[in-house]
């Protein structure tokens, strides 16, 4: 078997580079006959956030995307169908050149013509966001009507893969009858020893400083839970980095939270980060699967969170292994966290049931799912 994925890049400490990461690894491990390959359009020559096997081939394409993001709106567009272009030259040259079996695309770089390469391969669009994430942001205009107008597209684009992949049930029930679709979660990694949940009075955060993770909204309700004198020594910890980054500082220093909050840049061990600390938060406006949610339950950690699309009513137990509020309902949110911020037991509770999210998600049974899709669409590779 030769397996292409095709992502923007992996110098990033994002979910997806994660989640790509672990499959690849397993993949290495438990089929070390295949060839697997790396595609990306914008590395600019760094070196990976985490560490590949070195038997896996990396190749960049060398298209940059991401340069000139700051031009005006007319120079953007005009940039951007240039690199498409580019794109699909080089893309096409590469998979034509490779002759792979299979071709997953993470969405949504290639996603809009790597249907129509005729290198033999079939290809799987493997999608990390979920159904509506392009209206989330509620833009009006020109930039409004684009999103509705990808939005449609989107319907009719995934038609076309041999196989769609998305996260949840709740997202494949947004997408309607498809005969392509295939439900794989994200696993859950176990990442070590559970957290106690005694000594540290933390509250913990990640992901990336943008719209989508929301944590302008979890400062906002963290300002009202200071309001508590009974909730002084606590700290909220995030860790993350992105365009957001002086937006959310502003916000702790307008709000006088420098003495309990703090934005820390990403790590590698996220592992002893939850660890350190007694409950999770996540307080995000969209998902396609919150990998970060299923990695700290997996630590033992309870959750807090809005009831965003799509995920935590697949993943959380209500009052069983974590919490969950309106989206946007600010003040739930304060007082949800506050409930299990001063109740210790409640989070030693939550925390052993959370603990049982690696059983639903385990390694095994969702890479069961992915070695079936594989096999479904290319049987002779399983000979």
């Amino acid at each position: 078997m030769k397996l292409v994925y095709c992502h923007c890049s992996v110098y990033n400490p994002g979910g997806m580079e994660r989640v790509l990461l672990n499959k690849i690894k397993w993949f290495v491990e438990h089929r070390p006959d295949w060839e697997i390959i790396v595609v990306t359009t914008d590395q600019q020559e760094l070196p990976p956030f985490y560490t590949f096997p070195p038997q896996v081939k990396m190749v960049d394409l060398g298209i940059n995307y991401s340069q000139g993001n700051n031009a005006p709106l007319h120079c953007k567009i005009s940039g951007f169908i240039k690199k498409r272009a580019l794109h699909r030259q080089r893309l096409t040259a590469l998979l034509m050149q490779e002759r792979a079996d299979i071709v997953v695309s993470l969405y949504p770089g290639e996603s809009s013509f790597i249907p129509d390469i005729k290198d033999g391969s079939k290809k799987v669009l493997e999608l990390h966001f979920n159904r509506y994430f392009r209206l989330q942001y509620g833009r009006n205009g020109l930039l409004g009507l684009i999103d509705r107008l990808l939005s449609h597209r989107d319907a009719k684009l995934v038609r076309r893969f041999d196989g769609f992949v998305v996260l949840t049930q709740e997202d494949a029930e947004a997408w309607g009858n498809l005969p392509n679709i295939s439900v794989i979660p994200n696993a859950a990694i176990s990442l070590g020893s559970v957290s106690d949940h005694e000594a540290p009075n933390r509250v913990i955060a990640v992901g990336r400083l943008d719209y989508q993770k929301g944590f302008d909204r979890l400062i906002q309700a963290w300002s009202i839970l200071m309001n508590n004198p009974e909730l002084s020594g606590w700290r909220l910890d995030i860790f993350g980095q992105g365009e957001w980054h002086s937006k959310l500082t502003d916000m702790i220093v307008q709000n006088n939270l420098q003495q309990s909050v703090t934005i820390n840049a990403p790590v590698n061990d996220i592992a002893r980060e939850y660890h350190a600390s007694s409950m999770l938060v996540m307080s995000s406006h969209y998902e396609g699967f919150p990998m970060v949610m299923i990695e700290a339950m997996g630590c033992g950690l309870p959750v807090v969170s809005f009831d965003f699309k799509c995920g935590p009513r697949d993943i959380i137990s209500q009052g069983v292994n974590g919490l969950v509020v309106p989206d946007g309902d600010i003040d739930a949110l304060a007082r949800a966290m506050s409930s299990l911020m001063l109740n210790g037991e409640l989070r030693r509770r939550m925390g052993q049931e959370a603990l049982k999210v690696t059983e639903k998600y385990s390694t095994e049974s969702v890479m069961k799912l992915w070695l079936n899709l594989f096999e479904s669409l290319c049987p002779s590779c399983f000979k």
